[in-house]
């Protein structure tokens, strides 16, 4: 869920209050003992305001970026899964004899495999909108048992995969979130009992999250 409206406010609720505590005593008359000083500490003054008033400004930038993207895990928290997608695309993609199992000539039989081996029915996105047609799909081993691991690639050659595997417990949180292995970029998102990361090591993180959008919705409809 979007919580930038909240957090909109919460930030105009904080800037209201410092106006209310220190207006105040910005508009207090300055004692003449310290009349004479005011030349020489005004400068130094001015200049530590706007550096907090930088500071300020960084952070309040930085809570509405935060707001407006996916977040980025920590790396001590990025799960398994999500680790053993970025292998399994830097080892595969580059694969010009066998790239894959299962070719896309065989889709239908490649996704009944998959679905039978995972215990879930699985389903390849269709991506050609995107740009991204089916190379085809293999079977890994994972943490929680079998993987299903499907390849697109553009006209170009270039290659993305999506990992598939299954979760211990039914999960509805579908954020998604990203995270950098070496080189491989990855979004991934849980969605009920299964786990998906999408991997690419040629894509910028924008267009990798379009890519990931398209996917959700094709697994979404």
């Amino acid at each position: 869920m979007d919580n930038a409206p909240q957090e909109d406010l919460e930030l105009k609720a904080l800037s209201q209050a410092l106006h209310q505590l220190y207006d105040p005593v910005l508009e207090e008359p300055l004692p003449g003992r310290l009349r004479a000083r005011r030349r020489r500490w005004r400068a130094p003054a001015i200049a530590a305001g706007w550096v907090i008033l930088g500071l300020c400004a960084g952070t309040i930038a930085g809570w509405q970026l935060h707001a407006s993207r996916p977040a980025s895990a920590p790396q001590a928290e990025v799960p398994g899964f999500v680790k053993r997608a970025a292998v399994a695309h830097a080892t595969y993609s580059p694969e010009v004899r066998h790239p894959v199992e299962v070719g896309a000539d065989q889709e239908q039989h490649l996704v009944a495999w998959l679905s039978k081996r995972l215990g879930a029915p699985v389903r390849a996105p269709k991506l050609e909108a995107v740009g991204y047609s089916l190379v085809g799909g293999r079977l890994l081993p994972g943490d929680n048992g079998p993987v299903a691991h499907f390849m697109y690639q553009t006209a170009q050659g270039r290659r993305i995969t999506l990992y598939v595997r299954t979760e211990a417990a039914e999960n509805r949180e579908t954020a998604f979130r990203f995270a950098a292995e070496g080189n491989v970029k990855v979004f991934y998102w849980i969605d009920r009992k299964l786990g998906y990361a999408l991997s690419s090591a040629d894509l910028s993180r924008d267009d990798l999250l379009s890519v990931a959008d398209a996917v959700y919705r094709q697994l979404n409809p």
